[in-house]
């Protein structure tokens, strides 16, 4: 396992010599010589460089960009349909408060001038430390290359130090095309695993195999984009209007190519990690057919720094590097100082098994042939819907009425004290009438009440007499209708929070690690890449069957997870795809990925949005030809028959609406870095 323990150094970045008249270095300012000569000199050069690394952990929040804060952080949350929340915070990733355009070539910076610079002092190091810590400078510069261009295509592609004072064509770097920018990448991936370490010298490093896990990730970012900017309308593609290079998409004459070239390149990283055997799943707690080990297993591996599974993970310490994930995403009864951050959607439940469901794969809650229809199903528990769930879902989302830490999570939509059997509540649940509530329904607030629904105004709730005592509309976890403090979805996240009942909460006070890859990412990458290169008849680059190697890999997270296993082999062809793609929107979820697999599939955009989730769903059902929106399951209690049901129902504690154009697939260039320069280009049509 690698783990990143950040220390914070400083370390000049570029040039480091003297800069006055005198022969005499300055007593504030490092040399090359202090820094690049000995093992603890490069202590510090590596320390600042991992320092400004664009790693989405507990401190990136999506919207805001590479902040470091983690205010009100959540996941999920950027469009992705994984979870709402009642913050403006949870808004489609279309752009970064804080671009990530100058911090980028910051960091190039730094490792152009190692790469540059440490052969001066190769002398001092073993033949192998030295090839290590050229591998480290790669590796960081492949790593920046491919965060910047996932946002914005096509890049300037300074791979060597500009010093200052320089000539204006020295200074100035257009934008190469998308495919050059690509290449780039894979070439520093490339030069990194060859001169990288197998393990890693020293917390806090990359090794061989952390720079082939994200190789592949990043060569199958690169096939996608090349494959399916094709299957937008018109072709997303653009050429810049100061050079005429095409800064987004491929040409016409190279796009197959490239992307057959890009997906093989990420099979073979996935697989030399697989063959190599230095990781595996975790399976510490796991135990065939038992559910509730399964689920115990999940919950306890996101925070086990032993685990097999882990590749890359990001640290922290309490208390001198902690994080605030706890303080913003507990049930409502911790908070610390604020609440649901993360609400889980039902959109987001259905991708998983254990569920009754109506003919257009919706999970079932009347018995009708739709949530319009028939009467509600009725439940001694709530918990008693979830019976048959998913072991993994129960890990990564908490149930109405499931414990955590110790406590049962009481979650009611409201109380219902009309006769049974009831109906559904609303005549229609499609798209159009999102914005009717439950506070608009003549059974709430007409002359016969029979719904109660709870505010928060005064930190009150609507009380109901049942059985000689007074019952909560919305129990201790709400939600409140007038509030978002509490779930908005009827679910809560469990998914990376402290379970340890005894853990203190608050700002500042989280210190569980961030995975950043684990061995599961590089199953789903050699998945995916396998099937895409079965569409296209591709010949297998290890000679292995490219569709047994997708299959073994996606039942053996299916096995761990508790999930239905595949029953024979999986097709090359678009619904083998999609089951590759679904298992990935599952496994990965609140990990800050599948905001970049929705905009990498191009189907976050109306035409493509069938596509969504991974699966062939009905887009119009939770969209229209411009926004979309998603769902939450709501429990209520029925006091004529002692028992729960549920109603579907899109999020009604605030109006959540995602909006997302083929345009958004690129984060616009700062408008500042191209009014400044000559060769900067805009994005197309920007």
């Amino acid at each position: 396992m690698k783990r990143l323990l950040f220390i914070l150094a400083i370390a000049a970045s570029g040039s480091l010599n003297s800069c006055v008249d005198m022969d005499i270095t300055p007593k504030n300012i490092v040399t090359d010589n202090e820094l690049l000569n000995t093992p603890a000199g490069m202590d510090i050069y590596m320390s600042r460089m991992y320092s400004l690394m664009p790693f989405e952990d507990f401190k990136y929040t999506a919207q805001w960009g590479f902040e470091s804060n983690g205010w009100l952080n959540s996941t999920g949350i950027e469009g992705t349909g994984e979870a709402v929340n009642r913050e403006g915070l949870s808004a489609s990733f279309t752009g970064e408060r804080t671009s990530y355009w100058s911090k980028g070539f910051v960091l190039i910076r730094d490792a152009n001038h190692l790469i540059e610079t440490l052969p001066a002092f190769r002398e001092n190091f073993s033949e192998e430390l030295y090839n290590h810590y050229l591998g480290e400078a790669y590796y960081v510069r492949a790593m920046t290359f491919y965060t910047m261009a996932k946002r914005f295509g096509g890049i300037p592609l300074v791979t060597k130090v500009i010093q200052y004072p320089s000539s204006e064509d020295e200074m100035e770097v257009p934008r190469a095309s998308e495919e050059e920018t690509w290449d780039q990448i894979l070439a520093d991936f490339d030069q990194a695993i060859e001169l990288l370490m197998p393990q890693e010298i020293k917390e806090g490093y990359a090794n061989k195999y952390v720079a082939l896990a994200f190789k592949s990730e990043a060569m199958l970012y690169a096939g996608s984009v090349a494959k399916y900017n094709q299957d937008v309308s018109g072709r997303l593609t653009g050429i810049g209007r100061k050079t005429g290079v095409r800064v987004i998409g491929f040409d016409e004459a190279s796009w197959r190519t490239a992307s057959v070239r890009y997906f093989t390149e990420a099979y073979q990283a996935a697989r030399t990690i697989m063959q190599d055997g230095k990781y595996s799943l975790y399976k510490k707690r796991w135990i065939a057919g038992d559910t509730e080990a399964q689920y115990q297993n999940m919950v306890e591996m996101f925070s086990d720094l032993s685990s097999p599974e882990n590749i890359y993970v990001k640290e922290y310490i309490f208390p001198t590097a902690t994080h605030s994930f706890d303080a913003y995403n507990m049930p409502f009864s911790f908070r610390s100082p604020l609440s649901a951050g993360t609400c889980p959607t039902l959109d987001f439940v259905e991708l998983f098994d254990g569920f009754d469901r109506y003919p257009d794969g919706s999970i079932r809650v009347t018995n009708g042939d739709q949530n319009a229809s028939g009467e509600y199903l009725m439940f001694d528990s709530p918990l008693d819907f979830f019976k048959d769930a998913e072991p993994r879902l129960r890990a990564y989302v908490i149930f109405p009425f499931d414990q955590f830490r110790n406590k049962q999570i009481e979650v009611r939509g409201g109380v219902y004290t009309g006769d049974a059997p009831i109906k559904p509540f609303f005549s229609s649940y499609a798209y159009n009438n999102a914005d009717t509530r439950y506070q608009n329904l003549s059974i709430y607030n007409g002359s016969s009440k029979s719904l109660y629904l709870s505010p928060r105004e005064g930190g009150s709730q609507e009380l109901v007499d049942y059985n000689g005592q007074q019952m909560t509309a919305a129990g201790q976890e709400g939600p409140f209708f007038d509030n978002g403090e509490a779930t908005v979805t009827g679910l809560y996240l469990r998914k990376w929070l402290q379970t340890n009942p005894s853990a203190e909460l608050g700002e500042g006070k989280s210190a569980q690690p961030f995975i950043l890859m684990r061995y599961a990412d590089v199953l789903l990458n050699a998945a995916e890449a396998a099937i895409e290169l079965e569409l296209v008849g591709a010949s297998s680059p290890d000679g292995s069957s490219l569709l047994q190697v997708a299959t073994d890999a996606i039942n053996a997270i299916r096995e761990r997870a508790g999930a239905v296993m595949l029953q024979g082999t999986l097709t090359g062809d678009v619904n083998g795809r999609n089951i590759v793609r679904k298992e990935r929107r599952k496994e990965l979820a609140f990990e800050h990925k599948s905001k970049w697999d929705i905009r990498r599939w191009r189907v976050a955009h109306y035409e493509g949005r069938d596509g969504f989730w991974g699966e062939s769903r009905d887009k119009n059902k939770f969209s229209n030809n411009e926004n979309f929106r998603f769902r939450g399951l709501y429990p209520f209690f029925s006091t004529k028959t002692g028992k729960y049901f549920f109603d579907a129902r899109f999020q009604w504690i605030a109006s959540k609406t995602f909006g997302y154009r083929p345009l958004d697939y690129y984060f616009e260039v700062p408008s500042g870095e191209v009014a400044k320069s000559s060769v900067i280009d805009q994005q197309p049509n920007r």
